[in-house]
């Protein structure tokens, strides 16, 4: 005897699958080997005057978030951006939360402008914070390059990451603290 699903029925069952498969792939293939476990801690939108910026995720290796531990931020843009001020502005925060001296900050700004492309509506960058190494990116899936300093991977995950990031909302949903 054969069942019949109702179209409606179908188009949720489909929902359901696809949604998985969505989960199921966290990170590009490129970037997964570096968060070992990988899972999903939690994920936000940042707003700026009301404009939504990006959608953000955090991937953690392992059951929560520690710093001493891999994880990888992502960020869907939802509006174009160039490079250069996405560099200006991470570096700007990172001087905000006082991280690195004069110098360092040289280094970490010249690192930024040569690895962040300019980004367009619908683009992703993911960050990947490797202990002990430093910083690998992604654009899209691609691999763009990465900075060997732990020094900056600790100022450059900081912005969303540290207490007194300016996105406190954001900050809770990532970190799965936000109800």
């Amino acid at each position: 005897m054969h069942r019949r699903l109702s179209l409606p029925a179908l188009a949720f069952l489909i929902g359901l699958a696809v949604a998985g498969a969505a989960r199921a792939q966290v990170l590009p293939p490129a970037a997964a080997p570096l968060v070992p476990q990988v899972r999903e801690a939690g994920q936000g939108r940042l707003t700026w005057w009301g404009l939504h910026i990006y959608d953000a995720r955090l991937y953690v290796s392992g059951a929560a978030f520690r710093a001493g531990e891999p994880f990888a931020l992502a960020l869907r843009y939802a509006r174009d951006f160039e490079g250069q001020r996405i560099a200006d502005t991470s570096l700007d925060e990172m001087r905000r939360l006082g991280f690195g001296n004069e110098a360092d900050q040289r280094r970490w700004r010249d690192a930024m402008l040569a690895l962040f492309p300019d980004v367009k509506r619908g683009d992703e960058l993911i960050g990947v914070s490797v202990p002990g190494r430093g910083a690998v990116f992604f654009h899209n899936g691609r691999r763009i390059g990465e900075v060997d300093d732990p020094g900056f991977a600790r100022a450059f995950f900081a912005i969303w990451l540290d207490p007194r990031t300016r996105a406190a909302e954001l900050r809770q949903r990532l970190l799965g603290e936000a109800g």
